[in-house]
């Protein structure tokens, strides 16, 4: 009698538990492929008009359709006095083409061409989902060739951050032939940093993910699949880099704890040939400002040496 109560007491400890995760999870597919919006306003667009304007740049709002019919709009600021090179910038999750004009700023002053588009369902531009490189990999292909046909730039090149980054090495994959890129603080795979986010709430690892709460994160891919129609298992820069030949630097704060260093490493082990700085002392996306001489010298060097 007592272990037939014991076990019953196990089956609706379980039962209740895979009900959570299925909540939970079904919850988190839904909140990862809606993320927040930050909307721009007039007054940061004329705030980045006055900034183009003192670096005597054009500046300009352009869009362009994506494959699938959704607009995608973005901003670009072209130099007088331009060395015929073009740089696209590509912001994080839950942010906006702002979010890359500290970057714009010194590419500018070192006379590149800047192109800082809103990812999809980011900023203004259109969708209803945020894929994190999916979908968003021939959006970056299709900005490259406005780029190419508008500028006409001897070389385009790549910067991103964090999503940014992620969706920038996407790009690879798709065939997208930049002269160089640049990506910092990305994640390796949506699966490795989904494990990530299940521990991140309790300040515990990602093996909190893989193991206890692993079946919310299956939950969360399979409702993601069905009921949205995107398989986020694909979601892999560490993919996309391995096989590659554009060259790429990837730039990592040793502290981060948003998207853990490791999974720089993670890229950088699936190709030799990518260069990895791992800036001491810096927390996520944070090398511009902890170290704003050596990103700047770095980032320009990378670029030079790749024309």
């Amino acid at each position: 009698m007592r272990q037939s109560r014991a076990l019953r007491r196990v089956l609706l400890g379980l039962s209740l538990y895979l009900a959570f995760c299925t909540v939970i999870g079904c919850f988190v597919a839904g909140w990862a492929l809606h993320p927040p919006l930050r909307p721009l306003t007039d007054d940061e667009t004329n705030f980045v008009r006055s900034v183009a304007q003192s670096r005597n740049a054009e500046f300009a709002d352009v869009s362009i359709v994506a494959r699938d019919g959704v607009t995608l709009r973005a901003w670009i600021a072209h130099p007088q006095h331009g060395d015929g090179d073009a740089v696209i910038l590509l912001h994080g999750v839950g942010d906006n083409r702002l979010g890359m004009l500290g970057s714009a700023e010194f590419l500018l002053a070192h006379g590149y061409t800047v192109l800082m588009p809103d990812s999809r369902a980011q900023g203004v531009s259109g969708g209803d989902l945020a894929t994190y490189g999916l979908f968003e990999r021939n959006d970056i292909h299709r900005w490259f060739d406005f780029l190419v046909a508008r500028e006409h730039p001897h070389c385009v090149f790549g910067l991103g951050e964090s999503m940014g980054a992620a969706q920038l090495l996407q790009s690879l994959g798709a065939g997208t032939p930049f002269c160089a890129v640049v990506a910092e603080s990305p994640f390796s795979t949506f699966r490795e940093i989904a494990y990530d986010r299940m521990g991140q709430p309790f300040h515990l690892g990602p093996w909190v993910g893989r193991t206890v709460l692993r079946p919310m994160v299956e939950v969360a891919f399979l409702r993601a699949r069905w009921q949205f129609g995107v398989d986020m298992q694909q979601v892999s820069p560490e993919n996309a880099v391995a096989v590659t030949r554009v060259p790429v630097l990837l730039i990592h704060g040793q502290i981060d704890s948003n998207i853990p260093v490791r999974h720089s490493r993670r890229i950088h082990a699936r190709n030799p040939a990518v260069a990895l700085w791992e800036v001491p002392n810096a927390g996520h996306c944070a090398a511009i400002s902890t170290a704003p001489a050596e990103f700047e010298r770095r980032v320009l060097d990378w670029f030079a040496q790749h024309r």
